[in-house]
């Protein structure tokens, strides 16, 4: 049997947990808020005093610290954060007061004039409330700010202050306006934070889906093909594939009904849904045959969203109430023209595949088909060892014009909801203005390895399209009704879910969902036939398994296996071809010595029918 030393993975697990130090967001601490204003105020000080012809334009709070947005002739270099965060440093010692002014609209516009800062004209002008607030650092310097701020630079840490980088804006996020450069930094309460912060920081680099999906080769992009749309390598087709197929056996057995819809249609489709409306903005353009159709907005647009597809399905026919719920479920895919700053790797991209579904109930099935929608998903989540996850109660807004639809269905929808989730005592809260413009959410919120949030797995109640589309069924008293749809997606948009899965596993899949499961090591070229015969019975049996035909040294084929973050491997030399056994190393638990061939499959077969590791 051969034997090389090798550390087992749980160890190397142990070492990656992150510390249990509590980071709160900005949005969380009263305190965190004043800190973060303040630097930000205090940085752009330091940058005009530093590069005087510099003009500041906004400068507000993010949840992981501030930014601030300037107008310089030259670019801020490595070099330049330094100086600035050195000036920052003077600043914050020198103990100023921090003095808020209130003055009327006309003295805010002379002082800005005096100044020749026209960012800050256009940025009065959207201010609509008087008295227009003003704060000071010192007498030395001022910006337009509702605050809050802290009342003395002493009152900030400087070594718990941190710039970071420096990127492109367009002002106002319009890319027919002027380029800016935007300085990130944070700030905390104490240095140790930072500290913590930095260390998660650094594991979210090691993480990175992008970093691990090209070393994995997952995904590519290209430039010919443009931004926000990812290609898929064979193992990352098949890694697509393996989660389509897990959730198409959930679905099948849960009385789902696959559909196929196109990628366009008809605007005509989205002004009766309400998305050109209301989502126009985030649509690929028009695509009309001539200038009078387009100026007639008539023509074919790419499909943003599945559901309208779905209702034409249902109304293809008259459908009684002995056919309800029925369950329609596609995996579509969809495109949204994200603006290019806000695209990132996979988890904001221009074309997405959705685990849709539309469930068409009638008012009597409400409560029971959601409660059943919300059972698939914890169980999804429960296959994809996702835990650290809140739900989130998505309702709408009254104050906001972005909804369709009557008051009485929207409390409807947001009473089927509130009810589901105090039947089932789950924890969760409620995020007002976070629904759909067509009907209130169920939302869950998933907290990864290093506290960052994502939005997964929704659920909503739809009262509003099957109105306008006029949606019917016959009753069993022979009378017409109007059906409630259900919209679901467990994974939310694959294209997320394997992002995020990719970084929360360190690229470290479990063993059912591994591109590849098993790869079998053979010491040399005697041991190659019967590699290849063990490879072929696990292959026959389903187990996705491969040889390293390379003829490296053994050192070398288990560090490459490594690195691809293989499940399992086998290393094979002479003693292993007499004893027809398997030396076994796996990534979840070590190296577990000779195990004979038909024990390796016996366990394998197994732990992957139960979603385990072996």
């Amino acid at each position: 049997m051969v034997q090389q030393s090798m550390s087992p993975n749980q160890a190397t697990n142990q070492s990656e947990q992150p510390e249990k130090m509590y980071l709160p967001r900005t949005s969380e601490s009263e305190k965190l808020k004043k800190i973060r204003h303040t630097a930000s105020h205090v940085m752009a000080m330091a940058v005009q005093k530093l590069f005087p012809k510099a003009q500041v334009t906004i400068g507000p709070w993010i949840e992981n610290g501030f930014y601030y947005d300037f107008d310089n002739p030259e670019p801020f270099s490595d070099k330049d954060l330094k100086a600035i965060q050195k000036e920052m440093v003077k600043i914050i010692n020198r103990k100023l007061p921090v003095i808020r002014e209130e003055v009327n609209r006309e003295e805010a516009e002379r002082r800005i004039q005096n100044i020749k800062e026209p960012y800050k004209l256009e940025i009065l002008a959207d201010i609509k409330e008087e008295p227009i607030t003003i704060y000071h650092i010192g007498n030395e310097w001022w910006d337009l700010c509702a605050g809050p701020h802290v009342e003395n630079t002493s009152q900030l840490n400087p070594k718990a202050i941190e710039l970071e980088s420096v990127a492109g804006a367009y002002w106002r996020g319009d890319e027919t306006k002027a380029q800016l450069q935007r300085i990130y930094a944070t700030a905390w309460e104490t240095p140790e934070q930072l500290t913590e912060y930095k260390r998660r920081k650094e594991e979210a680099l090691r993480r990175d889906h992008r970093k691990l999906g090209k070393e994995l080769g997952l995904f590519v992009f290209s430039d010919l093909v443009g931004p926000g749309l990812p290609l898929w390598t064979p193992k990352g087709t098949l890694l697509r594939n393996l989660l389509e197929d897990f959730l198409k056996q959930e679905q099948l057995k849960r009385g789902y009904l696959p559909v196929v819809t196109p990628h366009i249609a008809k605007v005509d489709l989205f002004k009766k849904s309400g998305h050109w409306q209301k989502y126009k903005e985030d649509m690929f353009p028009l695509m009309a045959d001539d200038e009078e159709a387009a100026a007639q907005e008539q023509g074919f647009v790419m499909k943003p969203m599945n559901c309208p597809f779905h209702i034409q399905i249902y109304q293809s026919e008259l459908r009684s109430y002995r056919e309800l719920p029925m369950r329609l479920a596609e995996f579509g895919t969809v495109y949204r023209y994200e603006q290019s700053g806000e695209l990132g790797g996979l988890t904001r991209v221009r074309g997405f595949t959705v685990d849709d579904s539309h469930l068409f109930v009638t008012p009597e099935q409400l409560d029971s088909e959601f409660l059943n929608v919300v059972d698939l998903i914890l169980s999804v989540f429960n296959k994809l060892q996702l835990k650290n996850f809140k739900a989130r109660l998505s309702f709408r807004h009254p104050a906001s014009d972005k909804y369709i639809g009557a008051d009485e269905a929207w409390e409807k929808a947001q009473g089927a909801i509130r009810r589901a989730v105090e039947q089932l005592g789950m924890e969760h809260f409620e995020g007002i203005g976070e629904a759909a413009f067509y009907g209130p959410k169920l939302d869950f919120i998933f907290s990864d390895a290093l506290d960052r949030e994502w939005q997964l797995g929704t659920v909503q109640v739809d009262y509003n399209l099957p109105e306008r589309f006029e949606l019917e069924y016959v009753a069993e008293d022979g009378s017409r009704k109007r059906p409630v749809m259900l919209h679901r997606a467990p994974f939310g948009s694959l294209e997320r879910l394997i992002g995020i899965l990719i970084e929360e596993y360190a690229g470290d899949f479990p063993l059912w969902l591994a591109p590849v499961q098993a790869r079998l090591l053979p010491v040399g070229e005697v041991q190659l036939d019967f590699t290849k015969d063990v490879v072929a019975k696990m292959q026959a049996l389903g187990i996705r398994a491969e040889v390293d035909t390379s003829g490296d040294r053994l050192g070398k084929l288990i560090r490459n296996a490594e690195k691809d973050k293989i499940p399992v491997m086998a290393v094979i030399g002479a003693k292993e071809v007499e004893t027809n056994t398997l030396s076994i190393r796996t990534r979840a638990s070590g190296e577990l010595g000779a195990i004979s061939v038909d024990e390796v499959l016996d366990t394998m077969k197994s732990a992957i029918a139960k979603f385990e590791n072996f």
